[in-house]
């Protein structure tokens, strides 16, 4: 045997175990590439319904913001109208979508005494937000100006609780009959109180003062 056959003889035999990770290297690799022409389909239309999903779920969104702007851009043309007929008329004519958006058009269209017993029902709700509940409430108590003073004021209270989403306007309904019942004491109590309410927004902390003013009594700012 020759040198250099010698040599190449050591050559194979020293580095075994570098042979054999290479041939199991492409028995991997074959066997993947197999797996993936039998296989790979299912990864592709995996990829397909992930992006169908998401494409779906954006238009769905678009046209759901779609038809909210068209609902409150015909809301809007409705109370921009002058004549309370008129008014009411483009209310009536609006379609409502689902159950929250038929609450706001029953409750923007409440005008009169003959609507109190829609509000009640609306109040009554459990179905519905406990904002449009309130303010339900809230609206029926204006419009029934006659109702019994006790029950008007226990009306109020009950929205005039901490938290309340209508709490201080509430508070400034109870100011309103106590001035008209004579109670100028508790009135200017309850009216100080709303002046320096940071709940109570500027257009109510101003009127707080006129009432405070009008009754005889001195703001504290």
């Amino acid at each position: 045997m020759s040198a250099n056959d010698q040599k190449r003889g050591r050559g194979v035999s020293s580095n075994p175990d570098s042979f054999i990770d290479e041939v199991t290297e492409e028995v991997r690799r074959d066997r993947l590439f197999a797996l993936f022409r039998r296989y790979g389909w299912i990864g592709v239309l995996a990829i397909v319904l992930i992006v169908g999903w998401s494409a779906w779920l954006e238009w769905d969104a678009s046209r759901q913001r779609a038809r909210a702007q068209a609902f409150g851009d015909a809301v809007i043309a409705a109370l921009e109208k002058a004549d309370p007929a008129d008014r009411a008329a483009a209310l009536e004519g609006i379609t409502a979508k689902d159950k929250n958006q038929a609450t706001l058009l029953t409750l923007l269209g409440a005008a009169t005494k003959a609507d109190a017993p829609k509000l009640a029902e609306l109040a009554a709700d459990p179905e519905i937000p406990a904002v449009y509940r309130d303010l339900a409430a809230f609206r029926r108590l204006l419009l029934l100006n006659d109702l019994d003073e006790a029950e008007r004021i226990a009306g109020f209270e009950a929205l005039a609780t901490p938290g309340a989403p209508y709490r201080v306007l509430a508070e400034e309904q109870i100011a309103l009959i106590d001035i008209t019942a004579g109670r100028t004491d508790k009135a200017l109590e309850r009216l100080e109180a709303l002046s320096e309410d940071s709940e109570a927004s500027g257009a109510l902390q101003r009127r707080a003062k006129q009432l405070m003013v009008a009754i005889g009594g001195t703001p504290g700012n």
